[in-house]
């Protein structure tokens, strides 16, 4: 969500003078003057990103480093990650959960030897930080901040052949990682549902590599409008949105973000914040469930929107909604009542006094790209 506080007083990224020069429109987001669009719009940025490749500054997210020997085993206690099987070199998907086995934030986690990088929401960032300094770690491991590094995400199908003039990048595959000799460090991976790639780089040498990049006539700056409605094509939760501090794992329908080895009967069960809640869940699922949905006609529908059932019961609510620029249509995600989705209760959306079918849908609603 966007918010509008002084302008003055936000916090901008090292690529703020070429965002301005590419005519972006800013927005406040998290704390951030950022880029929500370019002169295309967000309908020709998403679908250039689809065709294409496309250039996102996500350098407002956090980058925390814990590096030691007892490094995997701290942020198990706070992550509901099997960080032990985790190899050199890959990135895995995990949540910071709290006691109540809500999400205090869903965070990518990257291990390079006995060095984890972790990446958080902007808007979660002091949430997490101050997790952290309630559970220290021990002597044999450390945190830091990595703010003197940026992040880029470069997306779509022509990512790999604009990128792999820069490092080698043979071989690699959906969430593997890999440092090049200038600092940079990749991970394939991202939040578009495309193939494409994550770079973290020093802050002093992002933006010169960012115009090098642009200069590859497939290459674009895509604002974080267009990074929404490729998030949501793919099915991924928005902190805020999708997921927040009540919202429970399997009620998100990320429970495969708990690790087998974390579940009950798993080699280290729970450990976590909130263990016993969320494996609860595995076994007695919780009321509410995080579905996709297909709403007739044109207009979307946003969040907020009450789902009802023939009667006009509200069974739920839109968490997501938009346009899809990739479908033609509107598209949606939403809680409902779990019972009301195994029943196959008819489902509508209460929308300027009217009821507007929705028809249930698998997500993501765009199949994904990665390069497995």
């Amino acid at each position: 969500m966007m918010d509008t506080p002084n302008t003055a007083a936000l916090r901008r990224t090292p690529f703020h003078p070429l965002h301005l020069a590419a005519g972006a429109k800013m927005v406040a987001f998290a704390g951030w003057d950022m880029p929500i669009q370019y002169a295309p719009g967000i309908l020709q940025e998403h679908l250039h990103t689809r065709a294409h490749a496309g250039l996102f500054d996500v350098s407002h997210m956090g980058q925390i480093e814990v590096s030691g020997p007892g490094a995997c085993a701290w942020l198990e206690s706070l992550t509901t990650a099997d960080l032990v099987a985790l190899p050199d070199g890959r990135q895995t998907y995990s949540l910071l959960p709290n006691t109540a086995g809500g999400l205090i934030d869903d965070l990518m986690i990257q291990r390079m030897g006995d060095t984890f990088h972790v990446v958080c929401n902007a808007s979660r960032l002091a949430d997490v930080l101050a997790q952290f300094d309630a559970h220290p770690p021990g002597n044999d491991c450390s945190w830091r901040l990595r703010d003197d590094r940026v992040l880029l995400a470069l997306q779509g199908p022509d990512a790999e052949a604009v990128l792999q003039p820069y490092g080698d990048l043979t071989g690699m595959r959906f969430l593997d990682v890999r440092e090049f000799n200038d600092g940079a460090r990749v991970s394939r991976s991202g939040y578009t549902g495309e193939d494409g790639f994550e770079i973290s780089l020093p802050a002093e040498t992002g933006p010169a590599f960012a115009e090098r990049l642009l200069e590859h006539p497939h290459v674009r700056w895509i604002g974080l409008g267009a990074r929404d409605t490729l998030r949501l094509e793919a099915g991924m939760c928005l902190y805020g949105n999708d997921i927040d501090a009540t919202t429970t794992p399997v009620s998100a329908a990320i429970g495969w973000a708990v690790a087998p080895a974390r579940r009950a009967g798993g080699v280290r069960a729970g450990g976590f914040p909130g263990a016993a809640v969320i494996l609860g869940e595995f076994a007695a699922p919780p009321a509410r469930v995080r579905v996709g949905l297909l709403p007739e006609g044109r207009a979307p529908q946003r969040a907020g929107a009450a789902v009802v059932d023939a009667d006009g019961r509200q069974i739920g609510v839109i968490s997501s909604g938009n346009h899809s620029p990739t479908l033609g249509r509107p598209i949606a995600m939403a809680y409902i009542e779990r019972a009301a989705k195994l029943a196959g209760t008819p489902l509508f959306i209460e929308s300027r006094g009217q009821k507007v079918p929705a028809a249930p849908a698998t997500m993501p609603f765009v199949p994904n790209r990665y390069r497995r």
